[in-house]
């Protein structure tokens, strides 16, 4: 599969959501599915690092494949791209660390 952009990915995303949903509910569904795919990740890392588990990069790949597919829903629900969003948090960073982050 070639490389896409984030925001052809976004639209891509958009075809798979619930139509049932309005806007609201929508960016509701998302925001909540975010925090549980974080929550999976963050499994992930704790298993491997406080249990000494090998750790699971497919498993982890696939659960950060789901976070975006929720931040994508997010941000569409919201008349936000993807390109958008990263272009702003961008910024953000190179406002905060514009010499990159330094270890003190």
């Amino acid at each position: 599969m070639s490389a896409r952009t984030l925001d052809e990915y976004q639209r891509a995303a958009a075809r798979t959501v619930n139509p049932a949903l309005d806007d609201a509910h929508r960016l509701l569904d998302a925001a909540a599915g975010l925090a549980e795919e974080a929550g999976e990740v963050l499994a992930h890392a704790r298993k491997h690092l406080m249990q000494g588990r090998a750790l699971d990069r497919d498993a982890v790949a696939e659960e950060l494949g789901d976070a975006l597919w929720c931040l994508a829903i997010a941000a569409e629900s919201i008349g936000v791209s993807l390109s958008d969003v990263a272009r702003k948090n961008e910024e953000k960073l190179r406002a905060r660390h514009p010499d990159g982050f330094a270890r003190r």
